[in-house]
């Protein structure tokens, strides 16, 4: 690969970088166009490998745009390649759109007083309250079997109560709720 090659593919990652909304893999078959059809770099079983075995790897998803990158590299040149592969695939992916992030937060806080900032954080108050209810009815729905007594059902009812107060109103950390139902889980409780 020559380095207008390089270039071409973080300029590509840095653009599809602002279009992945809801994680990278959304938009994997505009990578799939551009890696595999158009320029080649990689063949169809090893684009399909390389997201199947990213996904089956513990993390987040976006480790199948490193191993992407790093596939492009090997193919191109070795280990040193695929390094430089690996680094253009996730700085381009994940440069544009932690920048716009922090640039958003940053200009939400500076304007924090706006009429319109206010009315925005005031509008979603709603929406996240009503998202936790919603997790918390399927998490419940879950645990509340059919067939079971309402008593065997209380508790795990109870828990699901209780952690959804503690989001509410405290600022425990979410890791000490998720540390406690793991126990509690793990001891048969629940």
């Amino acid at each position: 690969m020559t380095p207008a090659d390089w270039l071409g593919f973080g300029l590509h990652m840095l653009s599809l970088s602002l279009l992945a909304v809801g994680g990278a893999i959304a938009v994997a078959p505009d990578m799939h166009r551009y890696v595999v059809v158009e320029q080649r770099w990689l063949d169809d079983p090893t684009f399909a490998g390389s997201i199947a075995l990213a996904q089956a790897a513990p993390g987040p998803n976006v480790l199948f745009v490193a191993l992407l990158g790093w596939n492009i590299g090997w193919a191109a040149g070795g280990a040193l390649t695929a390094t430089l592969g690996l680094t253009v695939a996730l700085v381009g992916m994940l440069l544009p759109s932690s920048l716009l992030t922090l640039a958003i937060t940053r200009w939400l806080h500076r304007h924090r007083e706006h009429l319109g900032v206010r009315a925005f954080k005031q509008g979603m108050a709603p929406v996240v309250i009503g998202l936790l209810l919603a997790t918390a009815w399927i998490l419940a729905a879950g645990l509340m079997r059919p067939q079971a007594a309402l008593l065997d059902t209380l508790p795990a009812a109870a828990l699901v109560v209780a952690v959804m107060l503690l989001v509410w109103r405290t600022r425990l950390h979410l890791l000490w709720m998720l540390a406690t139902g793991a126990v509690l889980g793990a001891t048969g409780w629940v």
